[in-house]
């Protein structure tokens, strides 16, 4: 079965990486060990761009050299959305919780663009019919839709892949075809090299991913 895998990059970081020691992760790799009856041409992973933070100025360089990383496995293509980062006020916990409304001045960042991106790829490589399957990594759902539409416009299967940790959309589940969890040892198992090898020489895991 032709199978395109569509990762929104975020969700997957927040649900199962963001406190665990398997960043480093070779989602090409991870797919291919889930999905071993299938053929995957192509790995679809959506993402944004993170600026320095006061706290931790090298975000940005060690989220690049991961990048880098997913670059050197010829079947993941990257697309990119964008991060907005602004002011808002917004109610005190403690005080809403007392009665009370007592505003707060925070930043508030949001990552836009990876579910329209992703679910736009999703119906454009269904409409030229690129694949028999396509597997989302994603618990957005946003995404109810555009899966909607490529099982019954098209006719094709879409079946959601994620963490066993993580329940699934209650939007999402009843459209797909099919429903796979990973254990965490599935993430350390598909971890690149310490050290990898491109076009432009030899880079290193940064010591802090």
């Amino acid at each position: 079965m032709r199978t395109r895998v569509y990762i929104d990059g975020y969700n997957l970081y927040y649900s199962c990486l963001k406190r665990s020691p398997y960043k480093w992760l070779n989602v090409y790799a991870l797919a291919v060990d889930q999905l071993p009856k299938n053929q995957i041409d192509r790995v679809r992973y959506f993402t944004a761009r993170v600026s320095a933070l006061p706290h931790d100025p090298t975000q940005p360089q060690r989220q690049e050299t991961y990048f880098r990383a997913l670059r050197s496995i010829p079947q993941i293509d990257l697309h990119f959305g964008h991060f907005l980062t602004h002011e808002v006020s917004m109610p005190d916990a403690a005080a809403w919780n007392a009665g009370q409304y007592q505003p707060r001045r925070v930043i508030k960042t949001e990552e836009k663009g990876s579910d329209v991106n992703l679910g736009t790829h999703l119906l454009m490589d269904a409409f030229d019919g690129l694949f028999d399957v396509a597997v989302v990594i994603s618990n957005d759902s946003d995404l109810a839709e555009p899966i909607r539409m490529v099982r019954q416009r098209f006719g094709k299967a879409v079946g959601l892949l994620g963490h066993r940790s993580v329940r699934v959309s209650g939007k999402l589940k009843p459209l797909a075809s099919f429903v796979r969890s990973f254990p965490t040892s599935a993430l350390q198992k598909a971890q690149f090299p310490q050290q990898i090898t491109d076009g432009n020489g030899v880079f290193s895991k940064p010591q802090q991913w």
